[in-house]
């Protein structure tokens, strides 16, 4: 990533949750096996055609098998070890549609497939460098658009609030680690994002800073001292992955990783949620939440649940 910097070579780019894997795509624009649509900057052209009808089934966890991981986590928070801590299920599912077809006709900011791997439709910005300028949008809040006063009722929350200030909090001391002149640009503001279920609201903010000149040429080393993902850690970073780590059990892959396209001047990355991988011939949907002192079980368990969703318009 830095020689590619430093060059002025575009590059595609993903490294997973655990620092552990990644893959480097230079010229992403001229190759067709990593698939990929970032803010309209793409390698395939979109498909206007009609979304068939499809299948779209899903096996959520029992109540009580979630309960067990979110009661690990509490107890973590109740001992003081963090303040918010990003729990994650992981969900099988069963669908006449193929993870290309899901890239196809998925409608969201970022898109990326991986054949035989995952795809991922997110709607959440990592950074965005342009310039010497970056910025970062921490999502952390969502909730049904059907619901009476949605808007009102979530940002009113007192716990959403509370996990949002921190992620926020957590952001900045992450750019701090790279930047310099940091602001909070917007707080708690919210979208409006379309699935095949409806629509949802979620809340994200805005955090701007300044890098050195020659951020191109160290681009690689600036985005790994990022890492993972602040929105989907916790707080503190280190004691919350931890946690996550006895509560889950296993690891989360390139879910929850990030992923990224360098243009040669700028860069637009992604962290990548709202993902189904594959493994073998099955299917699994990964989705989850922030969770503090003052969660309930029942509401994260739904909230987990109600992100199981396809970026797509209703069907008739």
């Amino acid at each position: 990533m830095n020689e590619a910097g430093r060059s002025k070579t575009p590059f595609l780019f993903g490294i997973n949750y655990e620092i552990s894997e990644g893959f480097f795509v230079p010229n992403p624009l001229q190759q067709h096996d990593i698939l990929f649509d970032f803010n309209g900057v793409s390698n395939t052209k979109n498909d206007e055609e009609a979304i068939p009808d499809f299948r779209f089934d899903t096996f959520p966890e029992d109540f009580s098998t979630y309960q067990q991981r979110f009661d690990r986590v509490m107890r973590g928070l109740q001992c003081g070890d963090s303040q918010l801590v990003n729990l994650t299920i992981k969900t099988p599912l069963q669908s006449s549609l193929s993870l290309r077809d899901i890239f196809t006709h998925s409608r969201t900011m970022y898109r990326l497939y991986v054949p035989e791997t995952f795809v991922c439709f997110s709607p959440e910005i990592f950074v965005k460098i342009e310039n010497c300028n970056i910025r970062t949008f921490p999502m952390k809040g969502t909730i049904d658009a059907s619901v009476e006063n949605a808007a009102e009722t979530i940002l009113n929350d007192p716990k959403e609030i509370a996990e949002h200030r921190a992620s926020v909090d957590l952001l900045c001391d992450d750019l701090r680690e790279i930047a310099t002149d940091l602001t909070v640009k917007r707080f708690r503001y919210i979208d409006t994002l379309k699935t095949s279920k409806g629509e949802i609201l979620q809340v994200s903010s805005e955090i701007e800073g300044t890098l050195p000149d020659d951020w191109a040429e160290n681009i690689g080393t600036l985005i790994f001292k990022l890492l993972p993902a602040g929105s989907i850690a916790g707080v503190p970073k280190n004691a919350s992955l931890e946690i996550i780590r006895e509560a889950e059990q296993e690891s989360r892959g390139y879910y929850t990783g990030i992923a990224g396209y360098f243009d040669g001047k700028s860069l637009d990355t992604c962290v990548l949620i709202r993902f189904i991988e594959q493994q073998g011939d099955r299917l699994f949907f990964r989705s989850g939440g922030g969770v503090t002192i003052n969660s309930i079980c029942e509401k994260e368990y739904r909230e987990a649940i109600r992100k199981v969703y396809l970026p797509l318009p209703p069907t008739p």
